[in-house]
């Protein structure tokens, strides 16, 4: 039996709580010649993000269940994993892009079982995120070419 839509998204919530947290290590511990670019950018991707794990945790309360909201219970659910460590720049900007497309994959996963169940409300409050998240993944993979 496959993974109900609200529990799927309560390991998306999981995910994306790493996910956040992981861009503001990078965004306070960025350094070099890069840094004051990666930091605004780091800054302005979890100030989004932010906004879509409220998304996401009210969609599962709407949906009756309740929402991960311990940092064990997150961390244990979560595929994506912390970075203890402190790479360089562009290492982060790879290893955010890797985390986007990990994230894309999930949505994309949940979005097709909340439309084969019929909740378009979800699929259409994961949509609106998937978006937000292709403009960063571009973004950040036209910055590598740059860099």
């Amino acid at each position: 039996m496959s993974t109900s839509v609200p529990d799927s998204l309560n390991t998306l919530l999981a995910d994306t709580t790493v996910f956040y947290q992981k861009l503001r290590h990078y965004h306070w511990n960025v350094q070099g010649n890069k840094f004051f670019e990666l930091h605004v950018k780091f800054e302005e991707i979890y100030d989004k993000w932010v906004l879509f794990i409220d998304e996401i945790a009210e969609r599962i309360i709407a949906l009756d269940t309740v929402p991960l909201h311990t940092l064990q219970s997150l961390l244990k659910q979560a595929s994506l994993k912390e970075d203890e460590e402190i790479p360089e720049g562009r290492e982060m900007v790879n290893r955010v892009i890797a985390d986007l497309s990990a994230l894309r994959a999930s949505i994309d996963g949940i979005i097709g079982a909340a439309e084969e169940s019929g909740d378009r409300t979800t699929a259409n409050i994961l949509d609106g995120i998937r978006d937000g998240l292709e403009a960063d993944l571009w973004m950040l993979k036209a910055w590598l070419k740059k860099a």
